[in-house]
């Protein structure tokens, strides 16, 4: 097969094709005599196994996985694998933790409080807590005060209220200093708690749907190396004839 032979497939271009062999996508390739490269059907699965990688590991790692492949180091190419499928374990921990604390706090989600800024004496009565607690809050960007320009005090405004209410209720429910940041995060992003809980299911599926995508990279892949192992072989075969 040509570049452009390939290249049809997916709808690429035959320099497309060009740039990932010298990338070391691809196995060795053939030539003829007028140095025109000749690509075979392993070629061919080669190619479907790293765009199927890419689209859940992206270019970079996939270019990685296959290039530990061909270099015979199938250890590395695992390592890489295995390091998507951590984050997205990690990832799906993270949201499930902000989807406890929404529903931890879905009676009681305090509402913006109007009015002017308060002090950290003033909110620390508020809530009945030390200073202390709101500054150890402020180091775990819990909670987010502004400084006032004359005289450096902090100051809470409505936002960092409603933030530090949110904080108090979770931890009164045992939860840790790192989740409560991480729900936070979850909620100023989204911009609310309705929004959030949008937000949660659009995360939900983009969790499934690269989950789905990984498994499809490494079915493409597991094609591939069987297919390479079975050219090895033939090739050792036909060396002893």
């Amino acid at each position: 097969m040509r570049p452009i032979d390939l290249a049809r497939e997916h709808g690429l271009s035959a320099q497309a094709i060009r740039n990932y062999d010298d990338a070391g996508i691809f196995p060795p390739t053939a030539r003829t005599e007028s140095g025109y490269r000749r690509y075979t059907p392993l070629h061919a699965q080669a190619l479907r196994a790293f765009l199927a990688l890419r689209a859940g590991h992206g270019h970079q790692r996939a270019t990685a996985i296959l290039r530990a492949v061909h270099r015979g180091d199938l250890d590395a190419a695992y390592r890489l694998i295995d390091a998507a499928h951590v984050a997205l374990l990690d990832e799906r921990g993270t949201r499930a933790d902000v989807a406890s604390a929404l529903r931890e706090l879905s009676t009681t989600m305090p509402a913006r409080i109007a009015g002017p800024a308060m002090t950290i004496g003033e909110l620390a009565r508020r809530l009945a807590l030390h200073p202390a607690t709101l500054r150890t809050w402020e180091a775990r960007d819990i909670v987010r005060p502004d400084r006032d320009r004359a005289t450096g005090y902090r100051r809470y405004g409505p936002e960092c209220v409603r933030d530090a209410e949110i904080a108090r209720q979770l931890r009164r429910g045992g939860y840790p200093l790192s989740r409560i940041a991480q729900f936070l995060d979850a909620l100023r992003a989204a911009g609310g708690a309705e929004p959030l809980r949008q937000f949660l299911e659009d995360w939900q599926d983009r969790l499934t749907t690269r989950g789905r995508t990984l498994l499809h990279g490494a079915a493409e892949l597991d094609i591939y190396l069987t297919r390479e192992e079975a050219a090895r072989a033939e090739a050792v075969l036909h060396s002893r004839e």
